[in-house]
C-alpha cells in the first residue's frame, strides 16, 4: 500500500492550496474544491464592476489567483457579462491547473460532478494526519461526547448513548449504514447533475464523464458514443491497475530518474551562480569604464577651469593697474615728476609703448577666457540606446524577418513577420519604429509589445517614410534585431466607398459582389451580338461605374487592385455635374468608326475621342499602366507604357485641383495632372472585354486573424 503521507501532493487543490473541500471535477478532468471555483467566478463579476482585478483578488484571502488567471479574468470580463444574482453567471472558467479557459455549459457550476473518491482519499488522509483530533458527536448536549460511529444515511457523527436513541432497534432507522468517526458523507447513488431525479448508469466516451439515460436521449450527449456504467469501470479500473503496476515495476528507474534530477538541480544552482558572477564581471567591467571615462571628463573640465582662471585674474590685475595712483598709470605719474629731459626721454618711450596697449584693450574690451563649458558636453544619447537594448542574447532564438509581401501600409500600419524557421520560438516580441526625418539628428524608436506575429499601427502620420524592425523575446533572453525595413505611408488620409449599384449601373455587362467592393466585366454575348453587323471598325463601349461617395474638399487617397488578366480599365475621377454625359457616351457598338474616320490610321480619331471624355481617366491593361500622352510626357511611346503595378492608388487633391496615380505598394506617383474640382467629385471606373476591379479593404485591428481564416 502506498502511505497515504506520501499523496498529499495529488490532494492539493490548485486554487488554494490547501486540502480538497467538496472537489468538483472540471470538464478538463482536473479537480478544484466547490467554494474555489464559485470565488473565482465571483471575482470574474467583481472585477467587472470594479473595473479592475485588484481588488477581486484581495477580498478573497482564501483563495490564490495568479496573475496569468487575472489576465484571463479581465479577458473575459471584456466579453460584457454583467453580475445580477447571487448566482455566478460566467460560463467561462481558468482551471488552474492546465490554465485553459473552460467553458462549464448553461448550467455552470451545478453540471459539475463531484468526486467522491477524492473527497474519500482526503478524508483518509485527514484522518492519518490529525489522528490526536477526536471528531465530536453531532446530537450531545454541550459538553459535546467523542463520536464512535458516523451514519452514511444520516450525514451525522453520533456517540453510542447518541446513536442509539436516534436509531432504535426495530426501526428503519435501524438498517442505516454506518462507518467510523468521519466527516465525509457520500451519497449511496451518484445521481445526474442536468437531471437531478435520474441516476447515472452509462459513461460517455467523448466526454469522458457519467450519464443518465435522459442525457443518451435527448441531452447534450445523444449523438456520442456511450458505454455502461459496468464496463466502463471494470475497462477503466483494468488500465489504471495495469498501468500502476508498470510504474511500480519501474521502482528502480524511476529511483535513477530522480537521483538524476537531484543532480541537475545541484548541477543548474551552480551554473546560475556562475552565470551570475560573469553577468557581475561584464558590468563591473563597463562600471570600471565610465568611472575611467568620468575621471577623464572631469580632469579636463578642472584643467580648462584653472587655465581660464588665470588668464582672467591676469586681466584683472592689468585693468586695476589702469586706476589712479595703482600700477602703470601710478608708475606714469612718478615718472612724469621727472625733470632731466634725457633720463625723462630714455624712460617714457617704452612707458608709452605700455600705456598706448592699455588704452587700445580698454577701447575693445574682451574677456581673455570663455565662461562657458559648452565643449565639454558629454553626449550620452547612441550609449544609453545601446545600453537600453542589453540583454542576454541567445543563437538558439530565431532572428524574425519582417514580411514586406503580407505588411500593408493603408489607413492604418499593418507589419507583419515570421521565423526563417517556421517555429514560434519566443514568447513575446518586441516591434520598433521611427519616422525618417533628416533634420533629426537622433532617432527616438518607438516600442510596442506584440503576442502574436503582426501588428496594427494606427498613429502614423501621412505621406512619411517609417523604419521598423522587430525582435523576439524569450523570457530574459532576446533575439538579435531584424532587419530594418522601410515603408511609406499614404500621401493623404484614405477615403473609404463602394461601387455604386444605382448610378449608371449596367447590370447586364458588369457585376458586383454582395458587398459592393469588387466589380467584374464579362465580355460575353451582348458585346458579339452588337459588333455582329459591323464590317469596319468601331468605337466598342466602356462600362463605367463610380463610387457612392463624393469629394467635396481635401485631400484623399484610395486603393484598388486590378485583375492581371484585365484587358482594358480605365481609372480617375468625374466631376458631379458630368455624370450624366458620362453615361450617355455616343461612342458604343452600334456606331461605326467611318462616321468620325478621315479614311487614314494618323491617330486623330483617337485624339479626339480621349479630348471629349468629360472625367480624368489613365488607361490600364494588360499587366500594363498607360501614361496619358501630354506635352510634359516623353515622346517615345514605348517609355509612357509601365509594368501594372499589384495595387495602385489615386490621390485626389480638391484645394490644389490635382489627382496622382500611384503605386500603392511603394507609394510612388506615377503620374499627377491638373482636374477641375469645382464641383462632388467621384472615384471613376471604366471596364471592356474581360476585366475586374477590387478596393482595397481597410486595415483593421482583426485584419490578420481573418485573412488568415480564410
Amino acid at each position: 500500500k502506498v502511505a497515504i503521507k506520501g499523496i498529499e501532493r495529488e490532494l492539493i487543490c490548485p486554487a488554494c492550496k490547501e486540502l480538497f473541500t467538496h472537489p468538483l471535477i472540471l470538464p478538463c478532468q482536473h479537480n478544484i474544491c466547490h467554494k474555489c471555483v464559485k470565488e473565482i467566478l465571483f471575482a470574474f463579476e467583481d472585477s467587472f464592476a470594479d473595473g479592475g482585478s485588484e481588488s477581486s483578488n484581495q477580498s478573497s484571502p482564501r483563495i490564490r489567483i495568479s496573475a496569468s488567471s487575472m489576465d484571463r479574468i479581465d479577458r473575459i470580463n471584456r466579453s460584457g457579462r454583467k453580475r445580477n444574482s447571487l448566482t455566478p453567471r460566467s460560463t467561462l472558467f481558468p482551471c488552474p491547473s492546465c490554465q485553459r479557459d473552460i467553458d462549464l455549459g448553461e448550467r455552470g457550476i451545478n453540471g459539475l460532478f463531484r468526486n467522491f473518491t477524492l473527497e474519500t482519499i482526503v478524508e483518509r488522509y485527514r484522518q492519518a494526519a490529525r489522528a490526536a483530533i477526536a471528531i465530536m458527536c453531532d446530537f450531545c448536549k454541550p459538553p459535546p461526547q467523542e463520536s464512535t460511529k458516523s451514519c452514511m444515511d444520516c450525514s451525522a457523527s453520533y456517540c453510542n448513548e447518541c446513536f442509539k436513541i436516534h436509531h432504535p432497534w426495530g426501526t428503519v432507522k435501524a438498517q442505516h449504514e454506518y462507518v467510523g468517526p468521519t466527516t465525509n458523507f457520500r451519497p449511496k447513488i451518484l445521481m445526474c447533475p442536468e437531471h437531478e431525479m435520474e441516476r447515472v448508469n452509462m459513461y460517455c466516451e467523448i466526454c469522458r464523464r457519467p450519464v443518465c439515460h435522459l442525457c443518451k436521449l435527448g441531452g447534450g450527449h445523444a449523438n456520442h458514443r456511450v458505454t455502461t456504467m459496468s464496463t466502463a469501470y471494470k475497462t477503466l479500473k483494468e488500465k489504471l491497475s495495469k498501468d500502476i503496476e508498470y510504474l511500480i515495476s519501474k521502482e528502480s528507474q524511476v529511483k535513477a530518474h530522480i537521483t538524476q534530477l537531484d543532480l541537475l538541480l545541484k548541477e543548474t544552482e551552480c551554473n546560475s551562480e556562475r552565470a551570475k558572477q560573469e553577468a557581475s564581471q561584464s558590468f563591473e567591467k563597463l562600471y570600471y569604464v565610465l568611472e575611467e571615462k568620468k575621471s577623464a571628463a572631469l580632469r579636463a573640465i578642472e584643467t580648462s577651469k584653472n587655465i581660464r582662471l588665470e588668464k582672467l585674474q591676469t586681466q584683472v590685475e592689468e585693468y586695476q593697474g589702469l586706476l589712479e595712483n595703482n600700477g602703470l598709470v601710478g608708475y606714469a605719474q612718478e615718472v612724469l615728476k621727472e625733470t632731466d629731459p634725457s633720463c625723462f626721454v630714455q624712460t617714457a618711450k617704452q612707458l608709452h609703448v605700455r600705456i598706448q596697449k592699455a588704452t587700445e584693450s580698454l577701447k575693445s574690451f574682451r574677456p581673455a577666457a570663455e565662461t562657458t563649458f559648452e565643449d565639454f558636453v558629454v553626449d550620452t544619447a547612441k550609449q544609453e540606446d545601446i545600453l537600453g537594448d542589453l540583454s542576454f542574447h541567445s543563437n538558439g532564438l530565431e532572428i524574425p524577418e519582417i514580411n514586406e509581401e503580407q505588411s500593408r501600409m493603408y489607413n492604418k500600419a499593418l507589419i507583419s513577420w515570421e521565423c526563417p524557421g517556421k517555429t514560434d520560438s519566443a514568447d513575446i516580441y518586441v516591434l520598433e519604429y521611427h519616422k525618417l526625418n533628416k533634420e533629426e539628428e537622433s532617432v527616438t524608436w518607438q516600442k510596442t509589445e506584440v503576442c502574436g506575429k503582426s501588428k496594427v499601427l494606427s498613429d502614423l502620420d501621412d505621406d512619411s517614410s517609417y523604419a521598423f524592425r522587430v525582435r523576439g523575446y524569450k523570457g530574459s533572453i532576446c533575439s538579435p534585431w531584424s532587419r530594418e525595413v522601410i515603408m511609406r505611408t499614404p500621401p493623404a488620409p484614405v477615403f473609404n466607398f463602394l461601387f455604386d449599384d444605382k448610378c449608371g449601373y449596367n447590370n447586364e455587362h458588369l457585376q458586383l459582389n454582395p458587398r459592393r467592393t469588387s466589380v467584374e466585366s464579362r465580355a460575353g454575348f451582348p458585346l458579339l451580338l452588337g459588333s455582329e453587323r459591323l464590317q469596319v471598325g468601331c468605337y466598342t463601349t466602356l462600362d463605367y461605374i463610380i463610387g457612392d461617395t463624393g469629394i467635396a474638399k481635401g485631400k484623399h487617397f484610395w486603393a484598388f487592385n486590378v485583375e492581371a488578366y484585365s484587358y482594358l480599365v480605365k481609372v480617375g475621377v468625374v466631376p458631379s455635374n458630368k455624370i450624366q454625359k458620362l453615361f450617355h457616351n455616343t461612342h458604343d457598338v452600334t456606331s461605326p468608326r467611318y462616321e468620325q474616320d478621315s479614311g487614314h490610321d494618323s491617330g486623330s480619331e483617337d485624339a479626339f475621342f480621349d479630348s471629349s471624355q468629360p472625367c480624368t481617366l489613365v488607361t490600364l491593361g494588360m499587366k500594363k499602366f498607360f501614361i496619358p500622352a501630354t506635352p510634359a510626357a516623353p515622346k517615345d511611346p514605348a517609355s509612357r507604357i509601365l509594368p501594372l503595378p499589384s495595387c495602385l492608388g489615386i490621390c485626389l487633391d480638391c484645394d490644389r485641383g490635382r489627382v496622382g496615380f500611384y503605386d500603392a505598394g511603394r507609394m510612388k506617383c506615377l503620374y499627377e495632372c491638373e482636374v477641375d474640382c469645382s464641383g462632388l467629385m467621384y472615384p471613376a471606373f471604366a471596364l471592356m472585354g474581360s476585366a475586374a476591379v477590387h478596393l482595397e479593404e481597410a486595415v483593421t485591428a482583426k485584419y490578420r486573424e481573418y485573412h488568415e481564416d480564410i
